[in-house]
């Protein structure tokens, strides 16, 4: 028995191990244990749970097919392939995150469905909400207009859905998801790399001199738009827009009708300072409603602020209508 068998069984009669352990039980060099962990890792065997200094092992569900699955991927169409690659996410539920291909074929087989023609679905699927896509951009305006008489917003855009039919949350909805509700730096500053050059295109095409990130309700440690404002470090003024703070938080996303939502904006959204901007971007994290950033965008124009435009940004909105975005 070779010593990536001897772990193996070791991790399987256990049901977990660290690191350390196998050290101890193989009596190797840490180094080599750490090896022998990769190419296991690599492979689909095990998976690792936690982060360091408690990290832990543990054989995957599905680690007897993993010949299978390498078979599975190669059957797959290769255009297929590049589209999966691209766009495609899974978060386990023991929160592993698997990209492109992995992710794909460990999502089928944990809902019973064959990779293959589920990959054809996909391409479909994915075929059909990019068409709402022009340079990369969702445009939400005509939303906005059908939805509200007084629409204060010039542009507002969706750099992706936060979830499509089947296949649940889009890649950038659960980076935007478990980034907010984990408060993993590291997820969060992955969230802002991602949409840092769609922010970027916006700033150029409509001559962008000053940006506001809306506030959170919920007050957190770690909190996500502040984060994701930091690591984008934009070169453009900021507006100083707050929330607040009520005997009771309400979050936007525990109303569900529109009417709601526009006093829940009004009455807690506050913009401050005396600057004045030619174009202004509004970036908020998941719409909704739409209504946040009408209202704060009202509030703009009221204290003659901006001269020209107004541009709502969101990194992820709803498709159909102004279906409540609950989660986030």
């Amino acid at each position: 028995m070779n010593t990536s068998q001897k772990i193996i069984q070791y991790v399987k009669e256990h049901g977990q191990a660290t690191g350390s352990e196998l050290v101890d039980y193989l009596a190797i060099t840490d180094r080599a244990v750490r090896k022998q962990l990769k190419a296991l890792l690599d492979n689909g065997v095990v998976v690792k749970t936690g982060k360091p200094p408690k990290v832990y092992y543990s054989i995957r569900s599905e680690a007897n097919n993993t010949e299978v699955r390498k078979d599975r991927l190669k059957s797959i169409d290769k255009a297929i392939q590049i589209i999966i690659k691209d766009n495609f996410l899974y978060i386990t539920p023991r929160g592993t995150m698997l990209e492109g291909l992995d992710g794909f074929v460990v999502w089928c087989e944990e809902r019973k469905l064959d990779p293959i023609k589920t990959a054809a679905t996909y391409q479909k699927t994915i075929a059909k909400y990019q068409k709402y896509k022009k340079d990369g951009l969702i445009d939400g305006m005509y939303k906005m207009k059908s939805s509200y008489d007084d629409v204060a917003l010039d542009k507002v855009f969706y750099i992706d859905f936060y979830a499509v039919e089947v296949f649940g949350k889009t890649k950038l909805g659960q980076l935007l998801l478990f980034a907010k509700q984990s408060q993993n730096k590291e997820l969060i500053n992955e969230l802002a790399d991602t949409i840092k050059p769609s922010v970027l295109k916006v700033i150029r095409k409509y001559g962008i001199d000053g940006v506001g990130f809306i506030p959170p309700t919920v007050k957190r440690e770690l909190q996500l738009i502040r984060q994701v404002q930091k690591k984008l470090n934009l070169d453009t003024r900021t507006l100083i827009i707050n929330k607040v703070k009520t005997p009771v938080a309400v979050p936007q996303k525990t109303l569900s009708k529109i009417e709601d939502r526009i006093i829940n904006a009004k009455e807690t959204i506050v913009v401050e300072g005396n600057d004045s901007y030619n174009n202004i971007l509004l970036i908020d994290d998941a719409v909704g409603s739409g209504s946040t950033l009408n209202e704060t965008a009202k509030k703009i124009r009221q204290r003659g602020q901006c001269r020209g435009k107004i541009i709502g940004l969101a990194i992820t909105g709803s498709f159909k209508g102004f279906d409540v975005i609950s989660e986030v």
